[in-house]
């Protein structure tokens, strides 16, 4: 039998991986009609069929699995040789679209953006920031950024940023009207800025001290779907707010706001940058890995 053409094997993992000619198609740059010849010139090369339509997508027959769960990490390692190859050019081009939700592009990638564009010129980057959370691949993004515990499954995940920390804060004319919080409940009896998720569910105040864990659904005035009008609602008296202590430095160190509990909000682990494993790993979303990797051992 003749080794099947790297094109057909390529057809077929990209047909698998989007359940979709047509969609496949798209991300192979080829028409649907092309793509489904080139999968029935594998199987037919094979003797076995490949891929089984549904109602609704195409999926991988059991010889087909078999022959995927194969021919998936070569391709991978196939991409990666190529990729690294492409890490010699003297300027990687090409457009980069990620999406982050807007704490991670406030917090860890605005300080960083003039910075790599000046040293990759023939990068376009897109971004996208918002806090619901979105299907990257279809999405046609070529990364997200989310926290470790909201990542999706089968990606590749890689720590991008430094720990992260919530902190308590409110006005020192509030604390000196109510008193300062000693425990997490006595927030339950105080005016807080509540959070609300883009799925429409209220967030619950996260505390953590040794093993004992804690949950809080506070209440209060004012309901905000974005950390920076929470500092601000702080800022301006409404009440007790629960955010990054990043953002809040400048505030607390002008003695702008106050904080509590802070035995009861330990640092927990940063940003990670994801992406797809299956699929290859762009020129230029490698030169922004391997950038952010050089100022972090920096």
């Amino acid at each position: 039998m003749a080794a099947p053409e790297l094109l057909h094997l390529r057809a077929l993992a990209a047909v698998a991986e989007w359940s979709s000619y047509r969609r496949a198609a798209q991300a192979m740059n080829v028409s649907p009609s092309a793509l489904s010849q080139a999968v029935r010139t594998l199987e037919q090369a094979l003797g076995v069929p490949l891929l089984q339509r549904t109602t609704r997508s195409v999926a991988p027959t059991e010889a087909g699995r078999a022959l995927l769960a194969e021919l998936q990490p070569l391709l991978a390692g196939l991409d990666s040789a190529l990729a690294n190859v492409g890490r010699f050019q003297a300027l990687v081009r090409g457009t980069l679209r990620l999406n982050l939700p807007r704490s991670a592009a406030s917090l860890w990638l605005e300080p960083l953006l003039g910075d790599f564009l000046r040293a990759h010129p023939g990068i376009q980057l897109e971004v996208s920031s918002q806090d619901a959370m979105a299907d990257i691949v279809p999405g046609g993004f070529d990364a997200g950024v989310r926290f470790p515990e909201a990542l999706p499954q089968g990606m590749v995940a890689v720590p991008v940023g430094p720990m992260q920390r919530f902190c308590v804060v409110a006005r020192p004319d509030v604390v000196q009207a109510q008193g300062l919080p000693l425990v997490p409940e006595d927030l339950l009896v105080r005016p807080c800025v509540r959070q609300r998720f883009p799925s429409g569910a209220l967030y619950h105040w996260q505390f953590r001290q040794g093993e004992v864990a804690k949950a809080l659904d506070v209440s209060g005035p004012l309901t905000v779907d974005d950390q920076r009008l929470a500092l601000g609602a702080a800022l301006g008296g409404v009440g007790w707010a629960y955010i990054y202590e990043a953002m809040a430095a400048p505030a607390l160190a002008a003695g702008q706001l106050v904080q509590a509990l802070a035995d009861w909000c330990p640092p927990e682990p940063g940003f990670h940058l994801y992406y797809p494993g299956r699929r290859q790993v762009s020129p230029a979303l490698r030169a922004f890995m391997d950038w952010v990797k050089s100022r972090q051992a920096a």
